[in-house]
């Protein structure tokens, strides 16, 4: 290990953690990695042990923490330490684990179970825009154009933007049931931003009140999009627009679970 790191004093660690903030802010992570981060590289200085020997003692844990570890590790040597990082720490690769998806049925029932509007119009834009949680979270009133029925999502994953087609479904709905003037669509009744877990309850008592038998998250609305979509024959390309997807790999996940071509199959037999 550097000799930076050997018998370190509390004030020592407590730099190179607040350096470790800084690298992170400065790139603009998200909160989930940089708490991530700060909790691995923590632990990390409290047991004075190599990369290797860290690593180790998470082999009994999941896959994707241990890449996770690593990835913290890694960044932490060679953004906060400037050092090479040199470890050659074989990584496990991730299994191919198919998304969930929902029919159209289910969705429909999904969204219709719900009475309050706010939480109907959360769904909606989950389902019918193919939103993240955060990206629902952040919208607001402006980033609605009902003229060209467009959404401008500015507050993407990896602080990018995009924009997406705003569905007449949603546009009959908060017409049905009022517009507001600006700022964010969805608040709190003690006027803050809707938390993730309100988003996530709402959804799973939807799906609760609809007897929807399979586990779905707001990324199963998301996933349904993406698949409906492909279904209907949308090319995969803009799809992974819509998405917000960096690597066309990335979406073309939804191409093992579209029924299109599989049903298409069938009638071969």
């Amino acid at each position: 290990m550097n000799s930076s790191l050997q018998k370190p004093f509390f004030h020592e660690k407590q730099k190179l953690i607040d350096k470790l903030i800084e690298e992170i802010k400065l790139r603009k992570y998200s909160s989930e990695t940089e708490k991530s981060y700060i909790n691995t590289i923590k632990n990390y200085l409290s047991t004075r042990k190599t990369p290797r020997e860290y690593l180790l003692s998470y082999s009994h844990k999941t896959k994707s923490t241990m890449r996770g570890v690593y990835f913290a590790l890694k960044f932490f040597h060679e953004n906060v330490l400037n050092e090479k990082f040199t470890e050659k720490i074989p990584l496990a690769k991730n299994s191919l684990k198919l998304p969930i998806v929902l029919n159209k049925e289910e969705v429909n029932s999904i969204i219709n179970s719900s009475k309050n509007t706010k939480h109907r119009l959360v769904l909606m834009f989950l389902y019918y825009a193919g939103l993240r949680l955060d990206e629902v979270r952040n919208l607001n009133w402006d980033d609605l154009d009902f003229e060209r029925k467009l959404i401008h999502i500015k507050k993407a994953k990896g602080d990018k933007e995009r924009v997406v087609f705003l569905h007449d479904n949603i546009i009959n709905f908060i017409n049905n049931n009022g517009k507001g003037d600006n700022g964010l669509i969805f608040i709190s009744e003690r006027g803050n931003k809707y938390h993730k877990r309100t988003i996530q309850y709402i959804l799973k008592n939807a799906s609760r009140i609809a007897q929807i038998s399979k586990k779905a998250t707001p990324h199963t609305l998301r996933h349904s999009f993406a698949t409906h979509l492909l279904e209907a024959g949308a090319d995969i390309r803009y799809i992974q627009k819509l998405l917000g997807h960096k690597n066309l790999q990335t979406t073309q996940i939804y191409t093992h679970v579209a029924n299109k071509d599989i049903k298409n199959l069938s009638k071969l037999l």
